[in-house]
């Protein structure tokens, strides 16, 4: 069979102007409404194959056989350098294994207590702003960061500075238009020839500031073991797994920074390494949870119903009281977690994911030879009308149990899946329960940017070209 074909890269080379970005994702979805779950492009020497069926993304992502990040990776190695992210084979699978343990449900309990802590601080931010209509990306922005830093890293961001934290994220937006820029430049794809243009040069400026800043949180850090050493966390022996043999000792759970903080001590990791892991992490512990909670408040001001409905549930939960959530309070907020994954599902915060194809691969009506790339377009996905009847539709039923029988497991894959599915997506839907459930506490959303006004971008992460305002009131008011 002939596969259909796109002139991707031509259009792409025609785009000019302000919203360069938007008109390119809009050019995939436009193929994607054209071809059926799958079509290819070749512009020389890349050729890559685009698929956003499940029978197909499931061959590929649920093997260690396709495990190794395409060609487009590569553009993050000056920043992640050799980080989970971007590594594979042995390097991938030894520093998986160190940083598994760190997100045990035991530790996840202890940083419960932070984030509810941050959650709380939220409120009170946001009060100052009641009654007004705000850009909510900002606000939440700032505290996805605070919160990772303070969780993971075990370091407190006013300590470093907030203003050196909006340089930071503000150095990771410009990094997000750099690499969507060498995405559709194939003569930019060589390093040599990135590095002489003005994109080279104005990356290496903000990968300085970043740098700066994850080295600056390391380095508290570690003085910070030198002078108290590191909390451990006991768990019962049934709930130790295999991740948790560590030079072929049982480890102790321990929080992530502090995990391979240790590793280097042990020698299985050297200060570039604890650098790529959390530049790794800072990056996708903040950004891809503060645009999935920017989303998902848009879609619950537009929603009064579904918003209602989830204040109901947490009155069930807390009643009159005005305490901070738990663990077990959170556990028990299943409504909530139903419009979580609705809203992942329509913004899925990594909407698209890249693998190389180093062997000649049978998919479910092609066969791909080897050597091109695999691009899995998560947002398509998740909107085909065959998986999702009326996918425009924000609906939380439809991951009620009974609404999820005979649903392909690859049908929804907001954090990926199979063997690199997100190491962290257990802490970024319990951020996402906790910053909502304390919002909502306190108060209602209304809607002033609707779904029909986000002209969505491509970049690292889904985000909208421009604000997502919302009026946020004050419900004892």
């Amino acid at each position: 069979m002939s596969l259909q074909c796109s002139s991707y890269y031509g259009q792409l080379g025609s785009l000019r102007g302000d919203f360069y970005e938007t008109e390119l994702f809009q050019l995939g979805r436009t193929y994607a409404n054209r071809w059926d779950g799958i079509y290819r492009f070749w512009a020389f020497p890349y050729g890559a194959i685009n698929i956003y069926n499940p029978d197909d993304i499931e061959t590929i992502i649920s093997t260690t056989r396709y495990n190794e990040k395409s060609v487009v990776y590569s553009f993050l190695k000056d920043w992640l350098k050799e980080g989970l992210l971007v590594s594979h084979g042995n390097k991938w699978h030894q520093r998986r294994k160190i940083l598994t343990p760190a997100f045990h449900f035991n530790i996840l309990r202890d940083f419960c207590i932070t984030i509810e802590k941050n959650s709380q601080y939220l409120v009170n931010t946001l009060a100052k702003v009641s009654g007004e209509v705000v850009d909510i990306i900002p606000i939440i922005s700032e505290y996805t960061l605070a919160t990772i830093c303070e969780t993971a890293m075990g370091t407190q961001l006013n300590e470093i500075s907030t203003s050196k934290g909006k340089s930071y994220k503000d150095a990771i937006y410009e990094i997000g238009h750099l690499v969507t820029h060498r995405f559709v430049s194939v003569l930019l794809y060589a390093d040599f020839m990135f590095n002489l243009s003005s994109f080279g040069r104005k990356q290496k400026k903000l990968l300085n500031i970043i740098h700066n800043f994850t080295a600056e949180i390391i380095k508290d850090r570690e003085e910070y073991i030198n002078k108290n050493g590191v909390q451990s966390y006991d768990v019962n022996d049934n709930s130790v797994f295999e991740d948790d043999m560590f030079l072929n000792k049982k480890r102790k759970k321990r929080a992530m920074l502090d995990s391979i903080i240790l590793a280097k001590q042990e020698g299985l990791i050297d200060d570039a390494g604890i650098q790529e892991e959390v530049d790794t992490f800072m990056f996708e512990g903040h950004d891809t949870t503060a645009a999935g909670l920017a989303f998902f408040i848009m879609l619950l001001a537009n929603n009064p119903t579904i918003q209602d409905k989830i204040y109901k549930e947490l009155k069930e939960v807390f009643g009159e009281s005005s305490r901070q959530a738990d663990i077990d309070d959170l556990s028990k907020l299943r409504y909530l977690d139903n419009c979580i994954k609705e809203s992942l599902r329509l913004y899925p915060p990594v909407h698209f994911i890249s693998r190389q194809l180093n062997e000649t691969v049978k998919l479910r009506n092609y066969t791909v030879p080897s050597g091109v790339m695999c691009h899995i377009h998560i947002y398509d996905l998740h909107r085909r009308a065959d998986l999702f009847p009326n996918p425009l539709e924000f609906d939380p039923d439809r991951f009620l149990p009974e609404n999820s029988v005979g649903r392909h497991p690859y049908a929804y894959i907001p954090f990926s899946a199979g063997p690199r599915n997100c190491i962290g997506q257990k802490f970024a839907m319990m951020e996402m329960k906790s910053t909502i459930s304390a919002l909502l506490r306190q108060y209602e959303f209304f809607p002033v940017t609707k779904p029909s006004d986000l002209q969505l971008k491509s970049d690292l992460v889904l985000r909208n070209c421009g604000p997502v305002y919302v009026k946020i009131v004050n419900r004892n008011k």
